[in-house]
């Protein structure tokens, strides 16, 4: 066992070792208190970190354990989650979603409606075609949009762990986008040929891909089989009743329903 350390996170102090912090190399915390990272003082000398005091409990428990300890009645598992990214704990991570995939499936009967619309835009950009010669090109760019609503909260989290959005380099959950735990919106552009990776950005477009998969949804067609698996995983099935059998094969409304 190493000296101890008394670490001050948002206020709330907490002594632990050096041999916990560093349990997991990889990790932020593993990073600091290797000396690979800098670390912050507050007035009485101990190691400052601006975050939730609260939920750090948890965190420093599963360094400590490699167990998700939590109480039947936890209700702050979405701020746990971002705490958990921030850390970089990537078995803490993966821990947290085995745990919210349970949760789902312990919840009551759910409803889950998807909306979906499409449209063609018309985008113009310029092509580098030598060093200082551009030229202005256009071409038509599919734009899609789905609104989403489920009755089970912890399904959106669930879906918002599995798609990400590709903007300026970078994939981004979608997760960050939900507002509302029971409705979520997405907006994407599929890609085109051609189209300069800077422009994406340039024009704040976002592409949608599916992780672990990695694979990019480029078409509602696509959109919908990832959504269904997830889905189906989950114990949805689809409603035999709703809708019409020709929209839900045209790809305009999907209605999934989940009975326990």
């Amino acid at each position: 066992m190493s000296d101890p350390i008394t670490l001050n996170v948002g206020g709330k102090l907490y002594t632990t070792s050096l041999s916990t912090l560093t349990s997991f190399p990889d990790s932020m915390l593993g990073a600091m208190f290797s000396g690979k990272m800098p670390t912050k003082k507050d007035s009485q000398g101990n190691c400052f970190i601006d975050r939730d005091g609260k939920v750090f409990r948890y965190i420093l428990n599963f360094l400590r354990t490699s167990h998700l300890d939590l109480p039947e009645d936890f209700q702050e598992m979405g701020l746990l989650r971002r705490e958990a990214d921030f850390y970089q704990v990537q078995p803490l991570i993966e821990a947290l979603q085995e745990k919210e995939v349970e949760l789902s499936k312990a919840e009551k009967n759910a409803m889950l409606n998807i909306t979906l619309n499409k449209r063609v835009q018309n985008i113009h950009f310029t092509v580098r075609e030598a060093p200082q010669i551009y030229s202005l090109s256009s071409s038509d760019m599919e734009v899609f949009n789905a609104n989403i609503f489920s009755t089970s909260g912890l399904f959106l989290k669930l879906l918002g762990s599995k798609l990400f959005y590709c903007f300026n380099g970078n994939l981004s959950s979608i997760s960050s986008y939900l507002q509302d735990p029971n409705h979520l919106t997405l907006d994407w552009v599929a890609s085109v040929d051609g189209l300069p990776e800077e422009e994406y950005t340039k024009q704040n477009l976002k592409r949608l891909w599916v992780v672990p998969a990695n694979k990019q949804i480029n078409s509602f067609q696509v959109f919908v089989e990832e959504v269904l698996k997830i889905a189906l995983s989950d114990g949805f099935c689809v409603d035999s009743s709703h809708p019409h059998l020709s929209d839900f094969m045209n790809n305009k409304i999907i209605r999934l329903i989940r009975y326990r």
